[in-house]
């Protein structure tokens, strides 16, 4: 137990450590700087160049560190699957902005029909080709589960989907989004050693790939993970929770992605319906904090914070 727990962290974190000098420069060379808006955060203006799509050295790091148990770890293959598809297409996305110079990169129609593409393979190997129910762990419940026969398969849509685009707007401060989820990932390690699930050696190779990449994405960040890292570690969460029967615990242990959506979807509404009035200062909520006058160590040290508490109270809700 302790070699498929501890290795596959290590081996994880060396393979980001050494891949982050030698993917960075690359990276810069290609041009792939980041751009901050005009009319954002004053004190990000000072980030325009450093290079993006450093979600790259996370994507490889967990790869190559899975292909070591996949052998004997089947349950990990979906879970590679959803978190190298959504990978691919934040890649995609990134090299079309940045590369390709196309401000939006992929049309919003595209990058959704590509989502679901992803989502769908990922629904029909669950239900095909393993033996895990749809049926979700209730939270606080001792155990019991609620089942909503074929409506399970609609909701996974909703909820991988949306796990994605939760972690995609919590990628916008230095560490922030890889703070985050690296806590996220260690419960979910947690919960996958102690029911012996089959999944942990990918949970593990996302916690230290995460804390490898983090050597370079702390503030000031010498590179950020892009959409290629931050839609990556999207399909991972929500892939990883239906593979342990745990969709509903996203709401407990990734409550920073779903107030970080909120925030954007709430200042959106309000902006239109009232003609040009905002709710938040900025949109996601970690901008408007920031223009409160918080640091941007502080807000990722307060959310990093508030999700290490909510996965403990998640482990206490099992």
């Amino acid at each position: 137990m302790n070699y498929t727990v501890f290795m596959p962290v290590l081996i994880a974190f060396a393979f980001s450590a050494i891949l982050g000098p030698i993917i960075i420069p690359v990276l810069r060379k290609l041009k792939m700087n980041q751009t901050e808006r005009e009319d954002g955060v004053k004190s990000h203006l000072k980030k325009a160049g450093t290079p993006s799509m450093g979600g790259v050295i996370i994507l490889l790091s967990v790869v190559l560190t899975s292909i070591f148990y996949i052998k004997d770890y089947p349950k990990i293959i979906p879970i590679l699957f959803v978190t190298v598809g959504f990978g691919l297409i934040g890649f995609l996305d990134d090299y079309l902005k940045v590369v390709m110079k196309r401000s939006d990169g992929l049309y919003p129609k595209q990058k959704m029909a590509l989502q679901i593409v992803v989502t769908a393979i990922f629904a029909f190997y669950v239900v095909k080709f393993t033996d895990v129910s749809l049926k979700m762990l209730i939270p606080f419940s001792g155990g019991k589960y609620l089942d909503i026969g074929w409506l399970a398969i609609v909701l996974m849509f909703f909820a991988v989907i949306g796990t994605v685009n939760g972690v995609n707007f919590t990628d916008g401060l230095d560490g922030l989004a890889s703070s985050v989820t690296v806590l996220v990932a260690t419960f979910f390690t947690v919960v996958a050693i102690g029911t012996k699930s089959g999944i942990e050696p990918v949970t593990c190779a996302v916690v230290g790939a995460l804390l490898g990449f983090l050597l370079f994405n702390v503030y000031p960040a010498s590179v950020f993970m892009g959409d290629t890292g931050s839609l990556a570690l999207g399909g991972f969460v929500a892939s990883t929770a239906y593979m342990l029967q745990m969709p509903i615990f996203i709401l407990i242990v990734g409550l920073i992605y779903l107030v970080e959506v909120l925030s954007v979807m709430i200042q959106v509404t309000y902006f239109k319906k009232t003609g040009g009035k905002r709710i938040f200062k900025m949109a996601p909520i970690h901008h408007h904090f920031e223009l409160c006058g918080w640091s941007e160590t502080r807000v990722v040290a307060v959310f990093s914070i508030i999700t290490a508490l909510l996965c403990l109270v998640a482990l206490m809700a099992m």
